[in-house]
């Protein structure tokens, strides 16, 4: 490997080629995973600086046969993006490809490249008057390209889709250390197939996204945000459809948070103060983006909240004042996984079912697992708009988080996937799939899907050099 090494050095720099050979270097920011699930050891961490040193590096490693593993941010839940333990396996990581490279008014496009942190874009198209929708917890260090790989979803996916729905163009270094230069930011192109779509969501098992074209949007006149308190699921998803009929494309979030979750933010980060949840088992969030007034998108949200009362949907209900209690209200939202880690380890589930069938799937499946566990607590949140749950769930009270993952995370994860399953839902809405949940697609895949898949896998990457292990196995 002395040979790969110093080839990749002299691609990218010594600088940039990262390795354990330094008593001095500290790889653990890149070798282990943000919710510190799994610790690997590379044989390098390397930082190329713009996508002909990609595909230098891929093609590098290719002739070696030595796997890659694709690296933005570091910030995903799945384990897809830090190496395995072998101290065989290129990090290649996009953290100094962060320009934004253009933005056109015109095209209402921005192009920027994959180690863009997701915040920066967001910044640096507000201040040229225009709005970048994806919006997550993790968006002062997610990256771009960890968000395309992932396809993720956050909080305005009722109104603007996940990150798929989002980008109009991709370049991207081929397994073979070609480069596709994607970045057209056409909105049709019918020429073929959607290479585009393939690529976004393939958690870097395909290709290494190094730059993206992205949909941008006018900035809204006014945006509200109101918080509300349901007696149910059922009262929260007919609040929903209500929301749909009377704010129209207006409504860019809809969120659905548990009483347990608020609890836990009210617990460990009592400073936010958590309205109205301590009589409710249900609090929604919503936010109506207006383009016409602030006092049209008031009086729209007013009358939204008088009709929901009246139906017995909604017991309580606060409205932003001003952008400021709007941003604490999200913060108390974009907490609680936070929170929850104050509480202890946790099981993590991101699945989606269709929305008509969420209150009916939360009552079945929390009935069952309380009935196998006694005494385990259910962390129930996320976007009821797009029907993604993360449906959390937490030792019984006082119980050792450690050995309650040992013992049943398993059988855990098989009780609410079968769930899913029934409900004709997916087991990941928008976190990926990674090497946590790669061994269950067989399960929970259709057959030809995964054949499929495969198929394709083996066409681009027949080396299987490309993040290999995740997604889907070869």
């Amino acid at each position: 490997m002395s040979a790969l090494l110093e080839n990749l050095r002299r691609i990218c720099g010594d600088s940039n080629v990262l390795t354990h050979d330094d008593p001095q270097t500290d790889l653990s920011a890149w070798e282990r995973d943000w919710r510190k699930r799994s610790h690997g050891r590379a044989l390098a961490v390397v930082r190329p600086a713009n996508v002909q040193e990609v595909a230098a590096v891929v093609k590098a490693c290719a002739n070696t046969f030595t796997s890659i593993v694709p690296q933005g941010g570091n910030t995903g839940l799945v384990v897809g993006s830090v190496p395995d333990a072998s101290g065989q396996q290129v990090v290649l990581s996009l953290q100094r490809m962060n320009k934004i490279r253009s933005l056109d008014a015109a095209n209402l496009t921005v192009v920027a490249e994959a180690g863009c942190i997701l915040q920066t874009v967001q910044e640096h198209v507000d201040k040229a008057g225009y709005l970048f929708p994806l919006s997550l917890a993790a968006e002062g260090s997610c990256t771009l390209g960890g968000n395309l790989g992932t396809n993720a979803g956050g909080t305005q996916v009722v109104r603007f889709g996940n990150t798929r729905e989002l980008c109009l163009g991709l370049e991207v270094v081929t397994a073979k250390g070609d480069i596709w230069h994607g970045l057209s930011g056409l909105r049709k192109d019918n020429t073929g197939y959607d290479l585009r779509n393939l690529m976004i969501g393939s958690e870097g098992t395909l290709g290494i996204i190094t730059a993206a074209c992205m949909k941008l949007y006018p900035q809204p006149a006014a945006q509200l945000t109101a918080w509300a308190a349901v007696p149910s699921m059922d009262a929260a998803v007919s609040l929903l459809g209500m929301a749909h009929e009377r704010l129209g494309a207006g409504l860019t979030g809809f969120e659905v948070m548990g009483q347990f979750a608020l609890g836990l933010v009210d617990k460990h980060h009592p400073h936010l103060r958590v309205p109205l949840y301590k009589e409710t088992p249900w609090c929604v969030l919503l936010e109506n983006s207006d383009h016409e007034s602030e006092l049209h998108a008031r009086e729209g949200f007013e009358a939204l909240m008088e009709t929901a009362m009246e139906n017995g949907w909604v017991t309580d209900a606060v409205v932003a004042e001003n952008l400021s209690q709007a941003k604490v209200l999200w913060q108390i939202r974009e907490t609680i996984p936070l929170a929850q880690a104050d509480e202890g380890l946790n099981i993590k589930h991101d699945i989606s079912i269709p929305v008509s069938l969420i209150p009916q799937f939360v009552a079945e499946t929390d009935a069952l697992l309380q009935t196998k566990i006694p005494g385990i607590r259910l962390v129930n949140f996320g976007h009821l708009g797009d029907g993604n749950l993360h449906y959390n769930v937490q030792a019984p009270q006082g119980a050792d988080g450690a050995a309650f993952l040992h013992d049943h995370e398993d059988e855990v994860n098989t009780w609410v996937f079968d769930q899913v399953k029934a409900f004709n839902g997916s087991i990941s809405a928008e976190h990926g799939v990674g090497s946590l949940k790669a061994d269950k697609l067989t399960h929970y895949k259709d057959p030809t899907a995964l054949a499929m898949m495969k198929a394709i896998k083996l066409a681009l990457d027949p080396q299987n050099i490309m993040n290999p292990g995740r997604v889907i196995k070869i």
